[in-house]
């Protein structure tokens, strides 16, 4: 499990790679993507980054199975590695095809364009273990789809197909599988030929203009990621996720 770095003149390729756990993302993987970042953020002959999965698979998410305590001290490794992805200076294009799920689609909203396969399925799960979902992450989501459209990918859990997808605006582009990557390189190979810094200027003044989370979604997020763990819910989705069993979700407990 990795993340393999490649080059094409001026296009840079991370691929995430974990193909026995469809590509998901072990805390190792989620704390190498930001120095990976700096790395080619200095590099002048980067101009543009493409993020995909290796083989038919986008990103499943987070590995659960490797997860650290959740309340430990990297127990937010995968928000700060999405904040490095959406602070890139230079322009990012996420490939997707296959499955985009949780964490999956956490890392495709901070890209700034999202290019799909009409084979990619997509979904954001926290509800099936009881976590919940970084605030970085929701913010995104309702920047790109609105927060009734949010709020029905989270509340059901349920996986959509590309073409619902590309009408609730979580993608700008829906192509056949067999031509993503000749539409991804033809849309790199344009924003690498164009004014570096226009394309720099307008992603900085772009994302000032929608702004931070707001302190109080913060504090918000804080007090129910605390509840999360505190009641055990979060333990419960877990333990049931890696038993391959329903989970038993008990709160809120009155006793």
């Amino acid at each position: 499990m990795s993340l393999e770095c490649s080059a094409d003149g001026h296009v840079a390729t991370i691929t995430i790679t974990n193909p026995a756990k469809r590509n998901a993302m072990s805390p190792a993987m989620w704390e190498a993507l930001p120095s990976l970042l700096d790395r080619l953020a200095v590099d002048d002959s980067v101009r543009v980054l493409v993020l995909t999965g290796a083989g038919g698979t986008f990103c499943a998410g987070a590995d659960i199975g490797a997860l650290p305590d959740l309340a430990g001290p990297k127990h937010d490794l995968a928000t700060q590695a999405e904040q490095a992805l959406a602070a890139f200076p230079k322009p990012t294009v996420a490939a997707i095809r296959g499955y985009c799920v949780g964490g999956g689609v956490q890392l495709a909203a901070a890209c700034d364009l999202r290019v799909a396969a009409d084979t990619a399925r997509f979904g954001v799960t926290p509800a099936k273990i009881g976590i919940v979902y970084p605030v970085t992450a929701l913010e995104r989501l309702v920047q790109l789809i609105g927060p009734a459209r949010t709020k029905q990918l989270l509340f059901t859990a349920d996986l959509i197909d590309a073409t619902t997808a590309y009408h609730y605006g979580l993608i700008e582009q829906l192509v056949p599988d067999a031509d993503l990557s000749q539409r991804v390189s033809a849309l790199s190979a344009t924003m690498a030929a164009r004014s570096q810094l226009t394309l720099q200027a307008t992603k900085d003044v772009i994302d000032t203009l929608t702004g931070p989370v707001p302190e109080a979604a913060t504090q918000r997020h804080r007090r129910w990621l605390h509840e999360a763990l505190s009641s055990g819910e979060a333990g419960e989705g877990i333990s049931a996720f890696l038993e391959r069993r329903q989970p038993a979700f008990a709160w809120p407990r009155r006793d």
